[in-house]
């Protein structure tokens, strides 16, 4: 399919960037007027708070709007290669792979950095997600939650002392 975007640049409103390029490469971080176009071969869509991630038929990700929910992808672009689907809190992103992986951008603090559980992040088939938190559902029916404390299950923001 395609997508057609408009509205605020920052905030994803604005794909050019990104309508001839693969790879995850895309910083629209501008209000410059332009012909918005389309971004063709999307096979599904995720959205943030203020950034999209497109994966493309070839399973390769876009991502463009804010960078620092989601919108740049630069880092990771390398790792997001067959990507099967995307999920998205308030300001990251997860991929899941063919392989059953997991590749994570975005704000650190709502789940864009998944280091700390990375080991855990195989066989993965399902994931989803808070607003500031995601939990992966792996093959053999474990879970595995990472992102902001209080938001994986741990305890609840009510119940924060």
């Amino acid at each position: 399919g395609s997508v057609v975007t408009w509205g605020d640049a920052i905030c994803g409103g604005d794909s050019s960037d990104v309508q001839h390029r693969h790879f995850g490469l895309a910083l629209c971080f501008h209000h410059r007027p332009m012909d918005r176009g389309q971004l063709s071969g999307v096979q599904q869509i995720q959205a943030t708070g203020r950034a999209f991630a497109a994966i493309l038929s070839d399973g390769h990700v876009v991502t463009w709007g804010c960078p620092f929910c989601g919108g740049d992808s630069s880092e990771v672009r390398l790792e997001l290669r067959g990507v099967q689907a995307v999920q998205a809190t308030a300001q990251a992103f997860a991929a899941i792979l063919a392989n059953g992986a997991v590749v994570t951008w975005g704000h650190p603090g709502y789940g864009g950095d998944s280091s700390k559980v990375r080991y855990g992040l195989y066989d993965v088939w399902q994931i989803q997600a808070t607003e500031s938190a995601f939990a992966a559902i792996r093959a053999d029916g474990s879970a595995v939650a990472w992102g902001a404390s209080g938001y994986t299950g741990d305890r609840c923001p009510s119940d924060a002392s």
